[in-house]
């Protein structure tokens, strides 16, 4: 049961760490709208990886085969939904910095906790790659492939964990940011440097 704990704790920080254009828009995001938003919204990401987790565990080898045919389209409904973002950031950006009186910057981006928690978890959930990771794993893994369903649960859970964790810890850096850059063009600045960052991140994934 430890062996799979241990293998569901790295293979979720495995996923979760390496920050790309999903984990940028969570920083963002929390630093615009606040920490509860922000943790809504790591949480749907995590909720995501532990769906790929489980189904990895659950389909095995199976869906190496059926994930393949449509990572492309997959991959490029990923990039059009990235870019999609990126311009929507920089536009509200720019907008709320020209409509925005001083004495009104305090006021919060409006956006709720259900909303964000659905909006990450679909993002995440568009990348197919992330279940051919956690299949690979297990698969590749002699302990997990002879694994009981009581330690797949604990893979799973294990896995949920680790993401929840890091996104949380994202989160919490996206928090803190906000108090820093609470001004008109602190916000307009990370607007527009968060747009071009995840532009160039969902371009990346076609390269």
């Amino acid at each position: 049961m430890s062996a799979a704990l241990v293998a569901g704790l790295l293979a979720g920080y495995g996923i979760a760490i390496p920050v790309g254009a999903v984990g940028t828009y969570l920083v963002v995001l929390t630093a615009r709208s606040g920490l509860k938003i922000g943790a809504y919204a790591a949480l749907g990401i995590a909720t995501a990886d532990g769906l790929y987790a489980l189904i990895a565990v659950l389909g095995g080898s199976k869906l190496v085969s059926v994930i393949q045919p449509i990572a492309g389209p997959l991959r490029w409904i990923s990039v059009a939904v990235l870019l999609g973002m990126a311009v929507h950031i920089g536009i509200t950006g720019v907008r709320t910095y020209r409509e925005t009186t001083k004495a009104e910057v305090s006021e919060p981006a409006t956006i709720g906790p259900v909303k964000a928690y659905v909006s990450l978890l679909g993002i995440t959930l568009l990348n197919p790659m992330t279940v051919v990771y956690f299949a690979a794993l297990v698969l590749g893994s002699e302990d997990m492939a002879a694994a009981t369903s009581a330690e797949h649960v604990v893979f799973v859970l294990a896995a949920v964990a680790a993401s929840a964790s890091w996104q949380l810890f994202l989160a919490g850096g996206g928090a803190v940011l906000g108090k820093a850059l609470t001004g008109r063009r602190g916000r307009l600045a990370t607007a527009l440097a968060s747009s071009v960052l995840i532009a160039v991140l969902g371009i990346k994934l076609v390269w």
